[in-house]
């Protein structure tokens, strides 16, 4: 499993690093605000106080030991700017950083930042989600209890029809799309919607699924 640091724990970045935690990652949690880092303490696996501008400071408490560094800091810009740039300098391979505006997205980029969400586009949960299962493209959960995915099909279905594959039966899931896409480009250029049991699953075909989020998150042990 991979090791995760969330740098800015307000809304957003509480969000992520709760949700890494409840999926069993292991999770750095920095702020340099003490009451939101007692808040975050109460779950993750580590929490610290620290200027995350500080490079000294981050080597101290092991930043240069994750995987993925998620930098929810949203109202000083100047923060997140130099936290993603600090990063980048010391090594750090994935930089998740939250953006406020294109502009400030654009400077993410420029500085570092391998990947820039949208707090009105991209809740943590789902940022969180995505970083655990890089197969997933979407999870949009309808309540507690159901979801719709869209996941890349697992290379055991590719050959296979929908109908061999029993998905309903074997893992609890509604099919209620596919998504074609044009091989080369991997353009998606064709949604199928309630496709037929003979319909052949096809490699880099994306599957939307219903169900409970309970079998969804099975589902995406599939491949691992």
């Amino acid at each position: 499993m991979r090791q995760f640091a969330v740098i800015g724990l307000g809304r957003f970045g509480l969000s992520v690093a709760k949700t890494l935690t409840e999926q069993g990652c292991q999770v750095l949690a920095i702020d340099k605000d003490e009451a939101l880092v007692q808040n975050a303490s109460e779950f993750v696996t580590e929490a610290v106080q620290v200027d995350s501008t500080d490079e000294k400071s981050l080597k101290a408490v092991g930043i240069k030991n994750v995987d993925v560094a998620v930098v929810g800091i949203g109202t000083n810009l100047e923060a997140s700017i130099l936290t993603t740039l600090t990063l980048k300098e010391m090594g750090v391979k994935e930089i998740v950083s939250r953006a406020v505006t294109e502009e400030h997205g654009k400077v993410l980029e420029k500085v570092g930042a391998t990947k820039v969400v949208f707090l009105e586009r991209d809740m943590g949960m789902r940022v969180a989600n995505s970083l655990i299962s890089p197969s997933i493209i979407e999870h949009i959960y309808l309540s507690p209890e159901f979801s719709i995915m869209e996941a890349m099909v697992p290379q055991d279905f590719i050959g296979q029809s929908i109908g061999h594959l029993d998905i309903r039966a074997k893992y609890g899931l509604t099919i209620i799309g596919v998504r074609k896409t044009d091989q080369p480009s991997d353009k998606i250029c064709e949604l199928n919607i309630s496709p037929k049991a003979d319909y052949v699953i096809k490699q880099r075909d994306v599957m939307i699924l219903l169900g409970s989020n309970e079998n969804l998150e099975k589902f995406k042990q599939i491949d691992k």
